[in-house]
């Protein structure tokens, strides 16, 4: 049996615009990584680090050599092994996903520039992406499923992404994702700050943005007296819009936000804050935040 699909989105006709090979998705999803995003708050920030890396015995066979689709990473705490298919995401996919992951160190090993923080290990999750998915691994992954090896729970998530093109040739994705896991407090901490509940990295954007909104005159070496770099570390609290596109640029990595809704503008200048905040330096950030007793009130949840 054949299924017609159609979509209309504000009287803009949709039709189906599949992936025909795996490697074209593989491309576009380089292209356009927050269509990778799980949720809208611990795995929002996803960078795609690279694509096709071979892992030695790494194949679904024994001493079969295999080659994961995409490495992404998010946040500051977890890398992610990302398995494509063109077609349905099954069983079968999340097996061959999970024999990747058992040969996950060669990675870190063969790349070490993918994790450069030495003094802790990275966390992993496991991700199969397809056109749909079949209802036993729908299933399983809504209720939550985590891959042991290792002594180590590694959570795995499902993503449907269809693709749709109207008469102006215009691209139009939707995506679904399946994901059911129970984050602990460590790794994933959230704040309240003006009503809003944030990540770690949000926090941060957010904390500046209301600092400057009452502060409007003040000039990018007044603000880094306030929040100097060393707080967040190698990075910095904040850099120049400019040097923030330009590290983006050439390493195809963001370390800030720099979207127009996230930079902040100050009285000489645009700045864009960082994004590498994680359990090792979001502590430094709230103890300056107390220590300028300025009113701030922001509560773990």
């Amino acid at each position: 049996m054949e299924i017609y699909r159609q979509i209309t989105a504000n009287n803009i006709e949709l039709k189906p615009y599949p992936f025909l090979k795996e490697l074209a998705m593989e491309a576009y999803l380089m292209e356009n990584e927050d269509i990778l995003k799980l949720d809208t708050s611990n795995f929002e920030d996803v960078t795609v680090l690279d694509a096709e890396i071979s892992l030695k015995n790494g194949g679904s066979a024994s001493k079969k050599n295999g080659r994961i689709d995409l490495l992404a990473k998010y946040g500051v705490d977890y890398l992610a092994i990302v398995e494509l298919k063109v077609n349905e995401i099954n069983n079968d996919t999340l097996v061959q996903l999970e024999n990747y992951l058992k040969k996950r160190k060669q990675i870190i090993q063969k790349h070490p520039e993918y994790w450069t923080d030495t003094d802790i290990n990275p966390k992993w999750i496991g991700i199969v992406v397809g056109s749909s998915i079949s209802p036993e691994l729908q299933k399983q992954l809504q209720e939550g499923y985590t891959f042991n090896f290792d002594n180590i729970e590694i959570p795995i998530a499902g993503m449907v992404i269809k693709r749709f093109r109207s008469s102006k040739n215009e691209i139009f994705v939707t995506t679904d994702s399946y994901f059911n896991f129970k984050y602990s407090k460590r790794d994933f901490s959230k704040f309240s700050f003006n009503g809003k509940s944030l990540n770690k990295t949000r926090l941060v954007n957010q904390v500046l943005k209301h600092y400057v909104a009452i502060n409007p005159n003040i000039t990018y070496a007044e603000l880094e007296n306030v929040f100097p770099p060393s707080i967040q570390g190698s990075t910095g609290v904040f850099t120049l819009e400019g040097q923030a596109r330009e590290i983006f640029d050439n390493t195809g990595h963001k370390r800030h936000y720099i979207k127009p809704e996230e930079l902040i503008r100050l009285r000489d200048t645009t700045i864009a804050t960082c994004n590498q905040w994680g359990v090792g330096n979001i502590n430094n950030f709230i103890d300056k935040i107390n220590e300028l007793d300025i009113g701030f009130n922001i509560e773990l949840e």
